[in-house]
């Protein structure tokens, strides 16, 4: 028997497991994976955002805001970029507050995480899928895949459904609702956005800069700026993914959604007019089309004459009014979304284990003496640059720490 099992060696199974073997725990670390940090791996395109320099409460996201704060409290970026650093680990900061590490390369944080954790003593057991949980007076007995475990502390960070393809699974929430915790509904984040809308399919591979406001059955819900990028499902850029949290969530509701998307946000409504009007060659039969293309991708065009209802077929035919009419179009271009493309394409997941069960600063469960939970288990999710990396290493931390 070992002084504490902590299922999932990912991001926060790994600095919790270190973390609490530094304090003197005999610990075991149990990954249903074939290799440790797989999601670690393939972040930030190989790159891995380990964190964000800029760390607010108002950047994470869950129903008990309050947890997040007192979590947080005592643990910015300094306190992650120190425990790395003493590991060996140097960083570099990219844009808006992005930090990677120096080598840019994920494998760098694994296999340092790696050679940490053994250092301090962690057994790690990769190909371990647990199958069930119980506890008998103060022991927790673990089944899994290689025979029974036992230990006195339990640290649960066995992530979210999100990217499956990685080992993302439900498998941790049934373990903490087996022992009395409840959820919060789960629904994909930073995640592409589906329509049923055919134009898109002729417009995929255009990427522009702009912004992309949603609409939720008719009412202005928020807007994102950043790239925006067609594809044959829909639409996907880091725009989108900013925006998807929230569209997940009002899909789920059964609410309409619709964006209405600025192709040209560097230039106001007014600009942009007198740009177009200046172009106006009086007597030109260039077709409109062929017009157009020296202002918008080609791949657009069509849509865009479409939803703006131009009358012009030729360049002598635009006025004001039918310039207008492009105007508002470029700078509202409507796409309906029926869906995301789920868990297998979302980064991390919203809700979790409610965190009201939960004691912000040990993440020792409020129901079950020496449980405790990490990471994506829990009903938070941060937003895309970082954040999530944040929260795993510092509830890992502060999980480890305690036992």
């Amino acid at each position: 028997m070992v002084d504490m099992i902590v299922v999932g060696a990912g991001a926060a199974g790994l600095v919790a497991a270190i973390t609490s073997a530094r304090a003197g725990q005999k610990v075991l670390l149990l990954e249903q994976n074939t290799k440790i940090g797989k999601k670690i791996l393939v972040s930030g395109n190989g790159k891995c955002n380990i964190g964000n320099r800029y760390i607010t409460s108002h950047r994470f996201h869950g129903e008990n805001p309050d947890f997040i704060d007192a979590m947080l409290k005592g643990y910015d970026f300094q306190v992650v970029e120190k425990f790395f650093t003493y590991l060996g680990l140097e960083l570099i900061e990219g844009k808006e507050g992005k930090m990677f590490p120096m080598s840019l390369q994920a494998s760098s944080v694994v296999e340092i995480l790696e050679y940490e954790a053994e250092k301090a003593g962690v057994a790690i057991l990769c190909d371990s899928a647990v199958t069930s949980i119980s506890k008998e007076e103060e022991i927790f007995t673990v089944e899994t895949s290689q025979g029974t475990k036992r230990c006195k502390k339990l640290l649960l960070a066995s992530g979210s459904p999100a990217a499956p393809q990685l080992g993302g699974s439900n498998s941790g929430y049934a373990f903490a609702t087996k022992m009395g915790h409840t959820l919060i509904p789960r629904h994909p984040a930073l995640v592409q956005l589906c329509s049923d809308e055919t134009w898109v399919k002729t417009c995929a591979g255009v990427k522009v800069a702009g912004i992309a406001k949603l609409y939720a059955n008719g009412e202005y819900i928020t807007e994102k700026k950043g790239d925006l990028l067609f594809t044959n499902y829909g639409i996907s850029g880091l725009a989108i993914l900013d925006l998807s949290r929230e569209v997940s969530t009002r899909l789920a509701n059964y609410d309409y959604c619709e964006l209405s998307l600025d192709l040209m946000p560097e230039l106001s409504k007014e600009k942009l007019t007198n740009l177009l009007l200046s172009r106006i060659k009086e007597g030109s039969e260039k077709p409109i089309e062929l017009w157009l293309h020296g202002v918008i991708n080609k791949k657009l065009i069509s849509i865009i004459l479409e939803q703006s209802k131009c009358k012009a077929k030729q360049e002598s035919d635009l006025n004001r009014k039918e310039v207008s009419k492009l105007v508002y179009t470029l700078k509202n271009l409507k796409l309906s979304i029926n869906d995301t493309k789920g868990f297998k394409g979302a980064e991390v997941a919203t809700g979790g284990v409610n965190t009201t069960e939960i004691n912000p600063e040990t993440m020792e469960s409020k129901l079950v003496k020496n449980l405790y939970f990490a990471g994506e288990i829990l009903d938070v999710d941060g937003d895309r640059g970082g954040f999530n990396f944040h929260f795993a290493w510092v509830s890992g931390m502060r999980g480890g720490k305690n036992v």
